[in-house]
């Protein structure tokens, strides 16, 4: 019998610590100047390379010790994942049969990367499955056909991140940072989002400060800023009654995570996250994770009979 190779990997939300957007361009996209890092709030992913003559399958669910969960109910063709493997197979012109398994943790709609982070999983791992040899900057190059965030996640860590996210100043190492992810239990719906900030642009462009602040050092908490928050509140009222729980609990700035609906509270150190997720899990009825910003680990792989 021929072994199946299996590879098992992490996809890590990501945070904006902070964000600018500009006004659209002619094609209705909007430029952004971000300083993203990743987390070690994951999805897990396993992917098993199929014999030639196989037809590929997927499978998305939850994972048992998901936080917030909603309904998978979207077409399993549109998901992004899936998306990433068939633009995989359009770059070198040929099939790349595999299965896929992905348990999800990160919430849809929270603005923290889950989606974008499993297709950059994906073209990672079907890369080294299928033997591609395609180098990150190919890889990354795929990933701008996918979305803004996907370039920056296909190596995670941390980076400046300007126009659709092809712009990529990746820092040698990740900050120390840890903050408490709040979430709500609602989406975001992001083309919403964005429609609410072009009805109330910013009065000026802060793309400088994200080239400023990002990377030097992580900003003290009230520094950070997003200029999607205030329309996510728009989009999400309810929002900003939650953000105030938070902040009471929290005694400190609470920020939204891209474009919403997470919340996320800087904070000191591990320590002073775990005790502040458990405290607004205690004293509200949302959900509350601490978390690190981290790289991406390397992937698992496996050969199995």
């Amino acid at each position: 019998m021929t072994s199946r190779r299996v590879i098992t990997t992490v996809c890590p939300a990501k945070l904006n610590l902070l964000l600018a957007v500009d006004p659209p361009r002619e094609d209705g996209m909007h430029p952004i100047a971000t300083w993203m890092v990743t987390l070690d709030l994951v999805d897990d992913l396993e992917v098993v390379r199929l014999e030639p003559d196989r037809f590929s399958r997927y499978a998305i669910l939850w994972h048992d010790d998901a936080r917030s969960r909603s309904d998978i109910d979207w077409p399993i063709t549109s998901d992004l994942a899936v998306r990433a493997h068939l633009a995989l197979e359009a770059h070198v012109g040929r099939s790349l049969p595999v299965q896929m398994k992905l348990e999800k943790r990160i919430p849809v709609g929270g603005g923290l990367g889950g989606g974008s982070s499993n297709a950059a999983a994906m073209l990672r791992a079907v890369n080294e499955l299928h033997d591609l040899e395609l180098d990150d900057a190919t890889l990354e190059s795929i990933a701008a056909t996918l979305g803004s965030d996907v370039p920056f996640l296909v190596r995670g860590g941390s980076a400046i991140v300007e126009g659709m996210g092809e712009t990529l100043l990746r820092h040698d190492d990740v900050p120390s940072f840890h903050a408490v992810l709040v979430f709500p239990g609602y989406p975001c719906p992001t083309g919403a989002v964005y429609t609410a900030f072009d009805d109330d642009p910013p009065a000026s462009s802060r793309v400088s400060e994200v080239r400023t602040l990002g990377g030097a050092g992580v900003p003290a908490p009230d520094a950070l800023f997003n200029d999607l928050a205030a329309p996510a509140v728009r989009v999400a009222p309810d929002l900003a009654g939650h953000r105030e729980q938070v902040a009471a609990i929290a005694e400190g700035p609470v920020h939204v995570s891209g474009s919403g609906s997470t919340l996320f509270v800087p904070c000191s150190d591990a320590l002073h996250a775990g005790h502040l997720a458990l405290a607004v899990q205690e004293r509200t009825e949302l959900a509350a994770v601490p978390v690190a910003a981290r790289g991406i680990e390397e992937s698992i792989l496996e050969e199995i009979p």
